[in-house]
């Protein structure tokens, strides 16, 4: 059996490791109240809302 290697365009789990390191180390040395803000912030700035919030 053979199988067919496609070459990715798109790499999702490089993605996301990158995305994870960025706000790790944005939010390394905060306070709960600090990252309760920054996650605020950053909720309101893309317009999204939390998983369950209508």
């Amino acid at each position: 059996m053979e199988t067919n290697k496609k070459e990715k365009t798109f790499d999702a789990v490089k993605m996301m490791r990158e995305i994870r390191e960025k706000i790790s180390q944005e939010t390394q040395n905060m306070t709960f109240e600090q990252l309760k803000a920054y996650i605020e912030e950053k909720l309101k700035k893309n317009n999204a809302k939390l998983v369950g919030q209508q």
